[in-house]
């Protein structure tokens, strides 16, 4: 039987696998997940990759023999090559964590043999996914974001190569500061998980910022049930993107105004890297949890916002689209990067 890539995409919350075969065509379309474990420390973590994929597997009558290699996509910055830093999303007991030789150790302990593993950024990855598709065999730049817990962000060269930066800390951009006198926020900047106070990207366009948000629009709708809820703030945030698609005011004007500020970093991005695509994944373009009106209206906006800030010839060309593969991006990305890592 063909071998096979193993993709493991790990946020904080939640681990998802896929797979690629020999020609780098997806092994399945569905999404296996499961709960991350972090809560429970390092091992636990390790322990429930190794039982997703086990499961994975077993599921598409695969074993272990099959597997050629793994790849692991897991958000950043790094300390070196599959090292963790302190990231924005995990417990700050993960900084420092040697994940590429607790991963590599435990892959060859299952297997019973040495599996090749390749560690990267989730945005990197998912990145890598996305843009083979989207430029359809062409030779353009990809500028990938994608909205969920945090911001991912990746840029692909015409080569179909990540930028990953000389500290593997390349494209974490959405720690850069947003610029707030445009989306006319004139109180303190938001949180966020990095631990910066200048007004990150990632607080004004992604669920970490929800709560801050709500707290900060609520007051407009005074007669909002959300105004009167005993429901937590996480509760209340996480409501947010079903009322949106309901056409509930409040939750349109928070989703409205990401979508802005997702726009203008889109343009401040545009000035670097000059990318021929943007492509806007994450949980807001799932096909199977939002509508094709709720995505259509958060690009407008964002394309909107951003072509009064480019170039002339990058209004003209620009290409601004939804990501196609959904909660699977990132672990297929990985997969492929497995793929081309173990050939290389």
């Amino acid at each position: 039987m063909a071998k096979i890539y193993i993709g493991t995409d790990s946020g904080a919350t939640t681990t998802k696998i896929s797979a690629v075969d020999e020609t780098g065509a997806p092994v399945a379309r569905d999404v296996l997940q499961k709960p991350t474990r972090t809560a429970e420390g390092q091992s636990a973590v390790i322990e429930g990759w190794i039982a997703a994929i086990d499961e994975f597997l077993a599921t598409h009558g695969r074993s272990w023999a099959d597997v050629a290699g793994a790849g692991l996509a897991i958000p950043g910055p790094y300390l070196s090559y599959g090292v963790m830093d302190r990231s924005a999303n995990f417990p700050p007991v993960f900084a420092g964590w040697n994940v590429f030789a607790d991963f590599s150790r435990a892959l060859a302990g299952r297997a019973g043999q040495e599996i090749p593993l390749v560690v990267g950024n989730d945005g990197n990855f998912g990145g890598i996914a996305e843009a083979h598709g989207a430029r359809g065999g062409g030779k353009m730049s990809v500028l990938m974001l994608m909205p969920g817990s945090g911001l991912g962000c990746a840029f692909i060269d015409a080569e179909g190569r990540p930028l990953d930066g000389d500290t593997l800390a390349g494209m974490e951009s959405g720690h850069a500061p947003a610029p707030l006198h445009l989306l006319g926020w004139t109180k303190k900047p938001l949180p966020c998980g990095c631990g910066r106070d200048w007004g990150c990207v990632e607080a004004y366009t992604t669920i970490a910022g929800l709560p801050h948000l709500l707290e900060e629009m609520l007051p407009g709708f005074p007669d909002h049930e959300l105004a009167t809820s005993a429901a937590s703030a996480k509760e209340k945030a996480l409501s947010l993107r079903t009322r949106a698609q309901q056409g509930d005011p409040l939750a349109c004007a928070i989703f409205d105004f990401q979508a802005r500020a997702m726009g203008l970093h889109v343009a401040s991005l545009a000035m670097t890297l000059d990318p021929g695509i943007v492509i806007i994944g994450g949980g807001l373009m799932d096909h199977e949890a939002t509508t094709p009106a709720f995505r259509e209206n958060y690009l407008r906006l964002v394309r909107e916002t951003a072509m009064p800030y480019l170039w002339p010839k990058q209004r003209e060309n620009l290409k601004v689209l939804p990501a196609v593969l959904g909660d699977l991006s990132q672990a297929i990305g990985a997969a492929m990067a497995a793929r081309f890592g173990h050939r290389g």
